[in-house]
């Protein structure tokens, strides 16, 4: 006998189940509910049609109802509400908006997709105004890309700086707006840490974008936006994005658990609380790879291999349930940001020993005219050196080396077991000793005390204690510009200058990225020096992590020029 099973919601979790239970069983009858337009659009890409990138909306649109019926012999059916879950008859009550009939299916199995909801606080006046908008669906671009055309906007406020705020303020400068990115938070993109999004700000604006942090939205007028701290800035349109809250109204009404989170309460094969129904994606709790607790993570890559488990879970498939560890990336201008497994934040809040190493190698050989910085975060368990977690910002390929990171982590690796990683190399797309292995190699220094070393985030403190602070940069790189208060001994003169290198009160080496000041920081080690540090990310690390703060607080910079980092 063939199985009836009913899909709410499209996208990536429902649309993949809907597929996956087609490659299983041929027999089966699918129907898939979506109450919007669209049944499967690439949410991910909404953005990109701001500034053109995507020229018609319509291009978003990755499979309509009819593809889905000729193509796989499954009904998708658009504006198609699923109002209610009847579990006693196992039935659903739908509402077809277009007629406005209501009507009853039966179901074997259901699955539910129905994601997730833009948050829009009523606390903040002005909110459900109609010059207010979230970027979810593709008709929400196509009304704010008809908003502003119809009423000439020339200046739009973004309330957030994660994934979708970003993308969305980069495509409005591209569009030629005037933009402001309103963070309440002390960051932009949360899953990374606050010494390497400063590289994301100095791009944000060197692209001319208005970055207020630490300020939280009161009030929505007409024109403008006011702010907690009393700020007004102009905006003819205001773009939500503080994030989502799991989708949740029709299973509670159901009567399905909902988890500690407030997502809906999945077991091992996404089942809920009712065995005959199935959740996936951004609605349900998912388990941290680390920490084995729950949360929720929002992203397309998660949600359709959930959506992939509990599809054959129905046919009596297996599956390892390992959890997520939330890998990431995104563009922004010039720049690209990626991450996996956990930041500092996160792990201070877990209560788990680690350390890390930062490095700011060249992404591919020097001698190539595209070469260029990579900043690159290594995150590691102590003592065990297990992966925790990596950041990458930089303009070349930071997505292919916090992939490989990601690889590690879900092999449970080690920094010894990768210290011998053979990647691919080419002077076109890499170094032979690549960003990921310098990182590890470090990274091994710093777990077995090969040298000590000075986080990025203090050197303001050690500049205004007037540390001892010497720039192993050449005299030329020095003369350029330098870390006030910093003594130059260059690498290539170190020897013949250990006189002027005190060895009663801690020393702090750096050089342009650390490279140079760890050789002499090993040197001096050996050569009786007890207090040496060397100096993270050295004078590109410092001149990025503190050039936000001193554009913005006008604060007295701890570096004499920066635009010689």
């Amino acid at each position: 006998m063939s199985k009836k099973v009913l899909i709410v919601g499209g996208v990536a979790g429902g649309a993949s189940v809907a597929a996956r239970v087609r490659r299983l069983d041929e027999q089966a009858e699918i129907i898939m509910f979506e109450k919007g337009p669209y049944v499967s659009f690439s949410n991910c890409s909404i953005p990109f049609h701001i500034s053109g990138d995507i020229e018609d909306s319509q291009d978003l649109v990755l499979m309509c109802p009819n593809g889905f019926e000729t193509q796989y012999n499954i009904d998708a059916r658009v504006h198609n509400e699923v109002m209610s879950i009847n579990r006693e008859d196992k039935t659903i009550e739908v509402k077809n908006h277009e007629t406005g009939e209501s009507y009853v299916e039966s179901y074997d199995v259901l699955f539910l997709s129905p994601g997730a909801k833009a948050i829009l606080p009523q606390s903040i006046k002005g909110i459900n105004e109609a010059h207010v908008f979230v970027m979810k669906t593709v008709p929400d671009v196509e009304a704010l890309t008809n908003y502003t055309k119809a009423n000439n906007v020339k200046e739009v406020a973004v309330v957030g700086g994660g994934y979708i705020g970003l993308e969305v303020a980069e495509n409005l400068k591209k569009a030629g707006f005037a933009v402001t990115i309103i963070e309440a938070q002390n960051q932009v993109m949360a899953p990374m840490d606050y010494d390497m999004v400063q590289m994301i700000n100095r791009e944000i604006m060197k692209n001319g974008i208005d970055l207020i942090l630490e300020d939280a939205v009161t009030e929505i007028g007409s024109d403008r936006v006011f702010l907690q701290s009393g700020k007004e800035v102009k905006a003819q349109a205001v773009v939500m994005a503080i994030g989502v809250r799991p989708e949740t109204t029709l299973a509670v009404d159901a009567g399905l658990e909902l988890g500690m989170t407030g997502a809906i309460k999945v077991n091992h094969h996404y089942q809920t609380t009712d065995p005959a129904i199935y959740a996936v994606g951004d609605a349900i709790e998912s388990t941290c790879f680390f920490t084995r607790k729950k949360m929720v993570l929002t992203l397309a890559g998660p949600a359709q291999r959930q959506a992939r488990a509990a599809a054959d879970h129905v046919y009596g498939r297996t599956y390892l349930n390992t959890g997520v560890i939330g890998s990431s990336s995104i563009k922004m201008f010039d720049i690209n940001g990626a991450n996996t497994g956990l930041n500092e934040k996160q792990l201070k809040d877990a209560g788990i020993d680690y350390d890390f190493a930062y490095v700011i190698p060249k992404d591919k050989v020097g001698l190539m005219p595209d070469a260029e910085n990579l900043f690159f975060k290594l995150i590691f368990a102590v003592p065990s050196g297990q992966i925790l977690g990596a950041q990458a910002v930089g303009k070349g390929n930071v997505d292919k080396r916090i992939d490989v990171i990601a690889t590690a982590i879900m092999l449970n690796a080690n920094l010894e077991q990768l210290k011998e990683l053979e990647l691919s190399y080419s002077p076109h797309f890499s170094t032979a000793k690549d960003v990921v292995n310098h990182a590890v190699l470090v990274g091994l220094n710093i777990l077995n005390g090969e040298f000590k070393k000075v986080p990025v985030t203090k050197v303001r403190e050690l500049v205004e204690n007037e540390a001892m602070i010497i720039d192993a940069r050449e005299e030329d790189e020095h003369a350029l510009s330098h870390i006030k208060g910093a003594v130059n001994i260059p690498l290539s003169q170190f020897r013949d200058r250990l006189d002027e290198i005190p060895k009663d009160q801690p020393v702090y080496v750096h050089c342009r990225s650390s490279q140079r000041s760890y050789n002499m920081v090993r040197a001096l080690g050996q050569l009786g020096f007890p207090n040496i540090y060397n100096m993270d990310g050295s004078f590109l690390g410092v001149s990025e992590y503190e050039y936000f703060n001193d554009t913005q607080l006008n604060r007295a910079p701890i570096v004499t020029d920066y635009n010689f980092a």
